[in-house]
């Protein structure tokens, strides 16, 4: 969160820090609260994830990791037509066959719209990129499996301070970059214990 005594902070911005907390994602997917970024907006936060095959284990792999922004101007910015501004990132890594595939650039951002859409919000003021990096190693190196890098950037606008269905997508986004399959309809995932 951006620098501020608690009585300078934004009642909205102090809610949408609470509706984020809030928020149970799948048990793959480990949060942790990083710093903001502070010259772009007045109030922000942010979240970063990992998608593992076992939570919080040290031999357990990365399957796909990102970066979940909050920024927030009380004064609303144009570009944004609003006030929350929501900047994320996915990369995964996958298999050569799939990062070959010439739609997978359309089918990535179709997750994004996809994710959104099974919390039910709508993409405001949305753009984004997908980027693929095919990678083959060569000399001391030749023996790697040629792998794909996938990375999808997106941001869109909230209309409010509840900010608890916008996280839950981009978690979606990130397990099915992932390859995880979608949980069940009626299966809700299951916090760590404390």
């Amino acid at each position: 969160m951006t620098p501020a005594g608690p009585d300078e902070v934004p009642v909205d911005f102090l809610d949408a820090l609470r509706s984020l907390r809030r928020v149970t994602v799948r048990p793959e997917v480990v949060l942790d609260e990083v710093p903001g970024p502070s010259r772009i907006a007045p109030y922000t936060a942010a979240l970063t994830a990992e998608v593992r095959t076992a939570r919080r284990s040290v031999s357990a792999s990365e399957l796909a990791s990102g970066r979940f922004v909050v920024l927030y101007d009380p004064a609303g910015q144009e570009a944004w037509d609003g006030c929350f501004r929501l900047v994320t990132l996915v990369r995964a890594t996958l298999e050569h066959e799939v990062g070959e595939d010439p739609l997978l650039a359309e089918v990535a951002w179709s997750w994004f719209g996809d994710a959104l859409a099974s919390v039910g919000l709508d993409a405001h003021a949305a753009g984004g990129t997908v980027t693929r990096v095919l990678s083959q190693s060569f000399g001391a190196l030749e023996r790697r499996a040629e792998q794909t890098e996938l990375e999808i950037r997106a941001s869109w606008t909230a209309s409010d301070s509840d900010l608890g269905d916008h996280l839950r997508a981009w978690a979606t986004l990130l397990c099915t970059a992932a390859g995880l399959e979608p949980l069940p309809d009626g299966v809700v995932p299951i916090g760590p214990r404390h």
